[in-house]
């Protein structure tokens, strides 16, 4: 199956919301910090975007993995991109937030552009609402980088990595009033917000608001993000709402889905390479959610462009192609059929992969650990 120049331009006249009204499957794109991070880009601790004006090739290069992988949104790199977040980080004493809005726009429009791909411009928590709990203060900060958006061509919003409800729903109201589509995702765990707001009722609270779209991003991995996502639905059909579904969860294992996510683990956030979700895990992921209704499925830190091919391959039957990156890749292993030697051979079919057990290598090491809330609880 390859991408026909039917579909490349019957994508780039539909918006989100008449693909997700058609039923169609949206592939998100994955994650950027971490990525960015690792690869010299961004400074960890307060993970902000200035790399969208200071080393814009790099944000491109990811960009494009990502397209060529199968995503047909991408996200503006402007995660932590409000003022008071970058006064706060030191980070950028010579750039403004605009400028790196801006900058962030015009890169994830040039790069979706070449796939014929939707951009959604992205607003994220604030350090205003958890110092002051001021909505006009919070939503004044929302209203600056919606206004920056605007001056550029996006196709719908998304609110994301957002752990407290009332705010979410502060950034919906603003950007409701842009006349786009907004999507809002919390990244929050089963046990709910972090005011104790249960996963159902902020659902309901969000899509009063005016979001479209709701879901969970990051924090957590895919299989306790997807039962949170069924929470929100669940919450929704209660309350005779409707709203489309959307998951963006972590690409790592945390199966001790305690409350505060995995940057309460001790390995966060120099070492949880040894948590690293296999392409497989994502083959199984992707498949859990569309089962459970989610119908824009991707990926937040630690998913790699490779994770978003796996995505993509296990939905090609609905989506009806194949991304470009599958022309390097096999299903299931089966480029070792070709392999010399026997062993590698005999792992070039499913049956294989999916029984994996993969080994860590670290024989001291255990299988969980203790989170730093101390509010540890396994599925």
């Amino acid at each position: 199956m390859g991408t026909s120049s039917h579909t490349l331009l019957r994508n780039r006249l539909v918006g989100i919301l008449e693909r997700l009204n058609a039923g169609e499957v949206v592939v998100g794109d994955g994650g950027y910090v971490m990525q960015l991070e690792r690869r010299g880009y961004v400074k960890a601790g307060h993970w902000t975007p200035e790399a969208a004006v200071e080393h814009p090739e790099a944000v491109r290069q990811l960009h494009r993995e990502f397209l060529r992988a199968g995503a047909n949104v991408i996200q503006t790199f402007t995660f932590y991109c409000s003022e008071d977040k970058l006064e706060i980080s030191g980070n950028v004493p010579n750039l403004s937030g605009a400028q790196i809005n801006e900058a962030a726009c015009d890169l994830a429009r040039e790069v979706a552009n070449e796939g014929e791909a939707l951009v959604a411009g992205c607003v994220s928590m604030t350090p205003c609402y958890v110092d002051t709990h001021n909505k006009t203060e919070v939503k004044a900060i929302f209203k600056k980088q919606m206004d920056d958006f605007l001056k550029k061509e996006i196709d719908f919003f998304i609110v994301e990595f957002v752990d407290h409800v009332e705010e979410a729903v502060w950034a919906v109201e603003v950007l409701k009033t842009s006349g786009k589509p907004v999507g809002a995702t919390l990244c929050i765990s089963p046990h709910g917000d972090k005011d104790g707001v249960p996963p159902g009722e902020c659902a309901v609270r969000l899509v009063k608001a005016g979001a479209d779209i709701v879901g969970i991003n990051c924090h957590l991995d895919p299989v306790t993000c997807v039962g949170t996502v069924k929470l929100m639905k669940e919450g929704l059909e209660k309350a005779g709402l409707k709203a489309h579904l959307m998951i963006q969860p972590l690409g790592f294992h945390t199966p001790e889905c305690n409350f505060g996510g995995y940057t309460s683990l001790p390995e966060y956030p120099f070492a949880m390479e040894s948590r690293a979700m296999t392409r497989w895990d994502i083959h199984h992921y992707a498949r859990e959610a569309y089962n459970a209704g989610i119908r824009y499925i991707g990926g937040c830190c630690g998913f790699e462009p490779y994770h978003i091919r796996a995505i993509a391959e296990e939905m090609a039957a609905e989506r009806g192609f194949l991304p470009p990156a599958s022309e390097k890749h096999g299903p299931w292993g089966a480029p070792l059929e070709r392999h010399a030697k026997p062993c590698v051979r005999a792992r070039s079919h499913r049956e294989f992969w999916e029984n994996l057990l993969p080994a860590s290598g670290r024989p001291k090491c255990p299988s969980m650990a203790t989170a730093a809330d101390a509010q540890l609880k396994t599925k």
